[in-house]
């Protein structure tokens, strides 16, 4: 297996502070011949670019005409996840990976301004997933979620990287937020900014000797976090195993492929084909199974498991070796570089990767084996929620009954009633006890009480309906 230090650029966001690696080429990249027909635009282009410097009523920079007409070259692809950098975009993504920038701990995405949108929620800035003990979980940002003003600017009109340059900054500021939760419920919040550090792996034991191993991030360290993980499973004499890559935005390909390896014996992991000849590649198995064929594998996934997340669920899917539950993935089936390009740079799809049983998901997702999600709220209970969250009622409980004290909280209960609120006691006391976890310096692992795909899984698992 190549050992290519190549990203799943699902990282839309340049202000989280995350290890880069990055492949530069330049100052130019490589000399393409053109032909008759190329060279026919771009003798049209030239002539209609000095045009403009020429005749245009105030005289324009040079640079923020060559720099415009970049943008909207690659503005014409409409891909999210290819465009142009300038020479700050550099400089930014640089100072984001030596921790000179805080960020609030978010991967977003955004179609680029003016181009084709499907959905009307598209205008705004879709969050993948937000990074566990980060600024932004603990204010509870939610995957799917949108973002529709940053300091009660409109985003519409934002590329992605003038939000980012909005999100970002030194640590210790504050950016007010405002999000779209479903269709109904808006709210704001308030993020203060930080140092952003990812975990990448949480392991414990589950009741039934059930292993438990969450995947936050494939990073060049998860492969060897994992294999730990294992051996850890196997001291406790572990009998099945749940992979819980749900908010997953995904990370590294080879990382995942070599953790795909653990599972897998023989066959393509995954594979990626593109019309640059030496990105076309096979990952396969290499007889490193670390797992043992016959333990029984159920893999949680949701709409924020994304990218390489989605590698692993899938090649696990495709070989019938796990299990699937949970909600239809992100759909990230594509392959990005960043490239040095002169004093700027850009970031370029240039290929699109494929499960083993040939399928390429990408804008579609991996559909679960068994569908588990919280049930639709009606109008009523949306409009309760909604009030929840721009009052910050369940916040303000916490503050004041930091021991969660069951009493306490049936009184909280209670009087939310009393006050109008028509959700279900299951639904506050799970905001409760989320609310709870996200302000723990170590917040546990797992939520047995609350977690109904988890709750799915052991199910499944301890029935004996998933089978080694």
């Amino acid at each position: 297996m190549k050992n290519k230090e190549r990203f799943f650029w699902i990282i839309l966001s340049a202000f989280l502070i995350v290890f880069s690696m990055v492949s530069f080429f330049g100052p130019n990249l490589i000399a393409y011949q053109t032909n008759s027909e190329t060279r026919a635009y771009l003798d049209k282009f030239e002539y209609l670019f000095q045009f403009l410097i020429d005749n245009y009523v105030d005289e324009v920079p040079v640079e923020d005409l060559y720099e415009g007409a970049l943008k909207g070259l690659f503005e014409s692809l409409d891909d999210p996840y290819s465009y142009y950098l300038t020479a700050d975009d550099m400089e930014d993504m640089n100072d984001t990976t030596t921790g000179k920038f805080g960020g609030v701990g978010l991967y977003i995405s955004k179609p680029a301004p003016g181009n084709t949108l499907e959905d009307p929620l598209d205008r705004f800035v879709q969050v993948v997933s937000p990074i566990e003990d980060t600024p932004a979980y603990r204010a509870g940002v939610h995957a799917g979620d949108y973002i529709t003003k940053i300091e009660d600017e409109s985003v519409v009109d934002l590329s992605i990287d003038e939000v980012v340059d909005r999100l970002r900054g030194h640590p210790g500021t504050d950016v007010l937020v405002s999000v779209l939760r479903g269709k109904d419920i808006e709210f704001e919040i308030t993020l203060t900014r930080a140092i952003i550090e990812i975990p990448t792996v949480k392991e414990a034991m589950l009741p039934g000797n059930i292993g438990y191993l969450r995947i936050i991030q494939f990073t060049p360290f998860t492969a060897e976090r994992v294999k730990e993980a294992i051996k850890y499973f196997d001291s406790n004499s572990y009998t099945s195993l749940i992979i819980d890559v749900r908010g997953n935005p995904g990370g590294l390909l080879d990382s995942v492929a070599d953790i795909g390896d653990f599972f897998l014996s023989s066959g393509p992991i995954v594979s990626t084909k593109s019309r640059i000849r030496n990105e076309n590649e096979v990952f396969r198995a290499t007889r490193r199974v670390l797992v043992p064929e016959n333990l029984p594998i159920a893999v949680l996934i949701d709409r924020g498991s994304a990218s390489a997340a989605e590698i692993l669920a899938g090649a696990l899917k495709d070989t019938g070796r796990g299990t699937l539950i949970g909600e239809t993935s992100f759909g990230k089936g594509s392959v990005q570089k960043v490239m040095g390009f002169h004093e700027g740079g850009l970031k370029l799809t240039i290929a699109r990767y494929y499960t083993p049983a040939d399928i390429n998901i990408d804008k579609i997702g991996i559909e679960p084996d068994r569908e588990v999600k919280e049930k639709e709220l009606s109008d009523e209970e949306t409009e309760s929620l909604g009030r929840i969250l721009k009052e910050n009622l369940v916040s303000e409980f916490i503050e004041s009954h930091p021991d969660t004290n069951k009493n306490a909280q049936r009184s909280f209960i209670r009087e939310l009633k009393q006050d109008g609120i028509v959700l279900e006691d299951r639904i506050i006391e799970k905001l409760i006890r989320n609310e709870y976890n996200r302000n723990l310096d170590i917040p546990p692992v797992y939520d047995l009480d609350f977690d109904i795909i988890l709750q799915e899984a052991v199910r499944m698992i301890t029935t004996g309906e998933i089978k080694g």
